[in-house]
């Protein structure tokens, strides 16, 4: 166990992280899963801004790297093609 105080209080604030870090990318996968189970074409045009949106503001928040965002972005961009 940590003995420093600075290392207890590191753990701590990787804790808040993770659990925030974990809801992000769990939104994230609900609504591509969400994008890809659709069929309806102008549902898709309405949701890919919404979700393209959603994925840079994880890649500003550090939550995602940006070659994933990018890989992402791009796969859903032929889905909806």
């Amino acid at each position: 166990m940590a003995n420093l105080k600075s290392t207890l209080r590191r753990i701590r604030s990787d804790k808040s992280k993770t659990l925030s870090n974990k809801f992000y990318h769990k939104t994230m996968r609900n609504s591509l899963k969400d994008m890809r189970n659709e069929d309806d074409k102008s549902k898709l045009t309405k949701m890919y801004p919404l979700l393209v949106s959603k994925i840079d503001k994880l890649v500003k928040k550090g939550v995602i790297h940006k070659n994933k965002a990018s890989n992402l972005k791009s796969k859903l961009s032929k889905n909806l093609n």
